[in-house]
């Protein structure tokens, strides 16, 4: 259980990377003290001035919006892609030619 949440928190970091600039400046407050200042619900709505609810709903919605992002624009998984590829070509695992069209494939 704990190993899943550590795993979800991860990923929503990942997501959070490519995807934070499409966020309103509550959305992203809420988010990074959150996740990165490791404050609480309770903490975070005291700051605010709003309900602990408030700040759960926003912080539950922002996840979400994250994951629904990459499920449509799929930005991180090419973007790991792209970078998998240029491993494989670093190690000389791939030609040049399927460097390119690796990196065609995921823009």
């Amino acid at each position: 259980m704990i190993n899943q949440d550590i795993k979800k928190t991860a990923n929503l970091a990942e997501l959070y990377d490519h995807y934070k600039n499409l966020l309103t400046e509550k959305q992203t407050q809420y988010f990074e003290l959150y996740f990165f200042e490791d404050l609480t619900l309770q903490e975070i709505s005291e700051e605010f001035g709003v309900s602990r609810n408030a700040v759960y709903d926003s912080i539950n919605k922002t996840s979400a919006l994250l994951v629904d992002l990459e499920e449509k624009l799929k930005v991180k998984l090419r973007s790991s892609n792209i970078k998998e590829s240029l491993d494989k070509w670093k190690n000389k695992k791939i030609s040049t030619e399927d460097l390119i069209v690796e990196v065609e494939k995921n823009l």
